[in-house]
């Protein structure tokens, strides 16, 4: 048996192999094994490397919070392994943990293991979730720390953010660390469906409307359904209810994204709001509520319109690629079903295909059918309408179309002789796919339509078909 490894042979406490220290313990037990490898007198090669070691200094600098530790390790790491809010909430809480029940510190360390694998690996995600669950659950959070001579309604802060997140779960965590843990590892099951993280058959109805809400990038409005989601029993909402909450959501960051009403930085004050107005409310009326919450600050129709009638995709890329799906979505079965959002590697294989091409050389093709073979007035064409609606539809192979004639786009077959150009069978594409020409007519035409289909789609009043 090698000197270093009898170290090995030590008994490890239970998810060992999962902490740090023991990650860097291992480490360092391999490279000194690898450093004595075959030297002829390996206690000299140790004691060697055990005088370097006692030459190192270890400072120790004691500070009154773990919030005071993050900022003093900030300011002094700026080349090794980042110490994250989320690690150190950890540590505040297992350390919390050992001194009110001693022995227990490996169960709790496995429920946090629990919560961290419904969040996944992304920090980003982490650190949103805490700030999530913090600002839906405000109120109640507070109410232990309110004191009768204190006016502040949140003593705790009135919206969580990265600067404060610390110092937030450092007092919930010193009023009652296992009853918060409990209580955070439920909510992050729930906020695990709108990460596609939680696959319980029962919220199976949320799945596509969770997706979509992800996709056009909603993720603000998560605090709102993990609050619904946590809550639903007490609300008297079931499933089908918050399903309907959920596809109001994307409706509502449709238009947001694209007219960017409201700002950006009003969103989480916004849901916070929406939270309070729901609290008391039950069974249907969460819904109504909901909507007129969003209705009242979102964007006009006429502005919704005028953007959608406009340079589409030189506004917003995200929006217009995600319009453009849902539209070839509406006329899709269980038996035609076509899976617009696919990767290959970071890639989308289904992307969004300008039919009179954008580039800056038009193709005298292009030119002679567009506008009549001049150039100058064709370029204007294109500067007018290229990136309007009408001129945009998605296809899986579009390198493979780029700026061929519009009669090779729409006519183009692969080595098997299936159809990949325009006639690919997308509803999107009927015009496409039966037209002999394209033209600046046309293009307007076809805007027309498909604004009047994403008006109705995507509404806030009424009805919708999305």
């Amino acid at each position: 048996m090698s000197d270093v490894g009898v170290i090995s042979q030590c008994d490890a406490p239970a998810y060992a192999g999962n902490r740090k220290i023991f990650r860097a313990f291992r480490y360092f037990q391999a490279r000194i094994e690898e450093m004595v490898e075959g030297e002829n007198d390996r206690l000299a090669s140790i004691m060697a490397f055990l005088d370097k070691v006692s030459q190192a200094c270890l400072v120790k600098i004691e500070v009154a919070s773990h919030a005071d530790a993050y900022t003093l390790f900030e300011s002094l790491n700026n080349r090794g392994m980042p110490l994250t809010a989320i690690d150190l909430i950890k540590n505040k809480l297992l350390a919390r943990l050992e001194t009110t029940e001693p022995g227990k510190v490996d169960h709790y360390f496995d429920v946090w293991n629990k919560l961290l694998g419904y969040l996944g690996d992304d920090y980003s995600v982490q650190e949103r979730f805490f700030r999530h669950y913090y600002n839906a659950f405000k109120d109640p959070l507070n109410v232990p720390f309110r004191k009768d001579d204190d006016k502040r309604k949140d003593p705790l802060g009135p919206v969580a953010t990265r600067s404060n997140l610390i110092q937030i779960y450092e007092k919930l965590i010193n009023q009652d660390a296992k009853h918060h843990l409990q209580a955070i590892r439920s909510a992050g099951q729930l906020y695990a469906l709108m990460l596609a993280r939680n696959t319980d058959e029962a919220w199976a109805p949320l799945d596509k409307p969770l997706k979509d809400l992800d996709r056009i990038q909603g993720a603000p409005s998560y605090l709102l359904m993990l609050y619904l989601l946590v809550r639903r029993e007490a609300l008297g909402i079931d499933v089908t209810q918050l399903e309907e909450i959920a596809r109001l959501l994307v409706c509502f960051f449709v238009r947001r994204n694209l007219t960017d009403t409201p700002p950006t930085r009003d969103l989480t004050r916004l849901f916070m709001a929406t939270i309070d107005k729901v609290a008391a409310l039950s069974g249907t009326a969460v819904a109504k509520t909901i909507r007129n919450e969003l209705l009242a600050v979102s964007a006009s129709d006429e502005t919704f319109r005028s953007k959608l009638e406009g340079a589409i995709y030189e506004e917003n890329a995200g929006v217009t690629r995600f319009v453009l799906c849902a539209l070839a979505e509406q006329s899709m079965t269980k038996e035609t079903w076509v899976d617009l959002w696919k990767y290959e590697g970071k890639l989308f294989v289904w992307t969004i295909e300008h039919i009179f091409p954008q580039g800056d050389n038009i193709p005298a093709f292009w030119v002679a059918m567009i506008a009549d073979g001049d150039v100058k007035k064709a370029k204007a064409m294109q500067e007018t309408h290229v990136h309007k609606l009408g001129n945009l539809t998605i296809s899986g192979f579009n390198s493979a179309l780029g700026n061929k004639s519009f009669k090779e786009k729409r006519d183009r077959t692969d080595s098997n002789g299936r159809n990949v150009g325009y006639r690919n069978g997308l509803r999107l594409n009927a015009e496409l796919a039966t037209t002999e020409a394209w033209s600046v007519k046309q293009i307007d035409a076809r805007t027309t339509t498909l604004v009047d289909q994403v008006m109705s789609l995507f509404t806030l009043t009424g009805t919708k078909a999305y």
